[in-house]
């Protein structure tokens, strides 16, 4: 069946809080920007943006180490001489990192650890100016103070190149993780959702591939490995997959790959030969049919990629695809891609599991950062933020250079147990869950104004505001002055832009309720206005009734029960 599978025996449940990112290398960028995606997703995290000012510390000043999931206390470590402003995941020098969990295996926790995931990305960005510098940070900070936290996959990339990140604790072997970590071929991008992704890694190549001197001698130790050195993948070792983290995780790293594709992997096999294959080749190992068949860790796209197709495969529900979320009974009557928690379930002895596309109701941020390396280092690093599920959300521009955070996307403005009418999340999910109930009928409105938006920011609104940064440079003697001035004028840019989109957000939320309230739908006028009736300027010309898709009806008059009105 396409969204309710029926699982083997020994399933391992599939996560309900989970992440998905792209990463798109210099040479695969239609304008030879580095772009990681990101989606936060967590039943119990708020969307808000997290902005750390640039500071200087005396010595001996510390810093208050807490778990980003839970707020739990953990320690408190030295500060450097220096630390950088951070915006989101991305910091000023343009160095972006997000992540996935995949979990792994349980006996490499370090209860005693004094430092999570979520920490080493935020500190890191405090401290670490490229993707190689965030890499060496990122392992003295997990082998200074231990690791706590599962195994993790991340993307971790700069003006120039682009890397991915496995890594995962070393149990009783000691403080600290283990890793390997690879560059993105330049012209390649590589996605990451929840289940490790590298396999075999080259030994003898520091440019390509940095890991851990025992990567290989621990799972030797452990008895997860025998073979030799060449053949050991740190997947195979450390995250064996199964059904379940296949069909729920890796499948939507499958799809970022067939849509950036074209639907045609091309990939560089293990003697440097390029390779050509239908991502359908690859679809039974993404519906863990065929686990024998793993797709590659990087592919090449059909063509150049845009911010805005990054977003747009953060909004995928496998459209198209033997998974579409949209075209089974599950969907209901209004082709909802969404299916509620737990993903699992069991009827008459059977236990069946719900698709987990990369588009999802749980996301608490999500983000398409932007280092853009041709442009001066302070004005290059756009982080393209939104919050809430990213099918109907829009990502506003946040410059690293602002030193202000738009009121809606504020700390502490509301947070997942408080409302608040001013923050961003609110208004999403506001948008987000009254689509769901009549969602082929209500999210096209949504994904217009989206789609204008985005595009107008993409297209011509942030390349005028680069333009006139860049003139800024030349226009001032000292080279601080311009500086300043461009803070000013980008922090100003990025407050009004966000605090002005969120207006127009609001209205239309306003305007769904107005047009589909109690499941019917008003027309509306080329400018927006509703068509009256010719007696009252108050009432509908007309009202129309959607009713449910063909494939609802035909199941519902499938059912023994379904109302069937006998001829007379």
């Amino acid at each position: 069946m396409f969204i309710l599978t029926c699982l083997a025996a020994g399933f391992a449940s599939v996560e309900a809080d989970a992440c998905t990112n792209v990463i798109v290398s210099k040479g695969a960028s239609a304008n030879g920007s580095v772009l990681v995606s990101y989606a936060a997703d967590s039943h119990m995290l708020f969307g808000e943006l997290y902005f750390h000012k640039a500071a200087r510390w005396k010595k001996g000043a510390m810093l208050s180490v807490d778990e980003w999931d839970t707020g739990r206390h953990l320690t408190e470590i030295p500060q450097p001489a220096e630390t950088f402003k951070t915006v989101g995941n991305m910091n000023e020098h343009q160095l972006i990192i997000g992540e996935t969990t995949y979990g792994g295996r349980e006996e490499l926790m370090q209860e005693d650890g004094l430092i999570d995931y979520g920490s080493l990305i935020y500190i890191t960005l405090q401290r670490a100016r490229t993707a190689r510098e965030a890499i060496a940070t990122i392992v003295s900070l997990a082998d200074a103070y231990g690791y706590c936290s599962e195994g993790e996959s991340f993307s971790i990339a700069d003006r120039e190149e682009a890397w991915v990140m496995d890594l995962i604790g070393r149990g009783d072997a000691g403080k600290g993780i283990v890793y390997v970590a690879m560059r993105v071929p330049d012209g390649a991008i590589c996605a990451h959702a929840n289940q490790a992704r590298i396999g075999r890694f080259p030994l003898n190549d520091p440019e390509n591939c940095i890991y851990a001197e025992d990567v290989i001698s621990l799972a030797r130790s452990k008895g997860w490995f025998s073979g030799e050195d060449a053949e050991f993948s740190f997947r195979d070792a450390y995250c064996p997959a199964d059904f379940g983290t296949v069909r729920g995780c890796d499948a939507r790293a499958w799809s970022a790959f067939n849509i950036l594709t074209g639907g045609e992997f091309r990939y560089l096999d293990e003697n440097g030969e390029m390779v050509s294959r239908p991502a359908s080749d690859y679809i039974g190992y993404a519906m863990g049919h065929d686990m024998a068949n793993p797709f590659p860790l990087f592919v090449y796209p059909s063509e150049k990629v845009t911010v805005k197709q990054v977003a747009d495969v953060m909004r995928d529900h496998y459209e198209g695809t033997p998974m579409d979320m949209t075209i089974d009974i599950g969907a209901g009557g209004n082709a909802l891609p969404y299916r509620w928690r737990p993903m699992e379930w069991e009827v008459d002895g059977k236990t069946y599991v719900n698709e987990r596309a990369i588009a999802t109701q749980q996301t608490g941020f999500w983000f398409v950062a932007e280092a853009r390396g041709w442009l001066p280092e302070e004005i290059g690093g756009i982080f393209w933020f939104g919050t809430d599920d990213a099918a109907t959300s829009y990502l506003t521009p946040i410059y690293t250079a602002t030193n202000e955070v738009p009121e809606c996307f504020r700390v502490g403005n509301g947070d997942i147990l408080h409302y608040s009418p001013t923050a961003s999340f609110w208004i999403n999910n506001r948008i987000s869950n009254a689509c769901y109930k009549a969602y082929n009928i209500m999210a096209p409105t949504v994904v217009e104004a989206i789609n204008a938006f985005e595009n107008e920011q993409i297209i011509r609104a942030t390349r005028e505001a680069d333009s006139t940064a860049v003139a800024m440079l030349s226009r001032y003697r000292w080279h601080s002055r311009a500086v300043r001035k461009i803070g000013r004028y980008l922090t100003d840019y990025t407050v009004e832009t966000a605090q002005k989109q969120f207006s127009e957000w609001v209205k239309l939320e306003e305007l769904l309720l107005v047009k589909y309230i109690d499941g019917n739908v008003k027309d509306q006028n080329p400018d927006g206005s509703f068509i009256t009736s010719e007696h009252s300027d108050r009432m509908p010309a007309k009202i129309g009734w959607p009713g449910y898709t063909e494939h609802w009806k035909r199941s519902v008059a499938s059912d023994p029960h379904a109302p069937l009105i006998q001829a007379p």
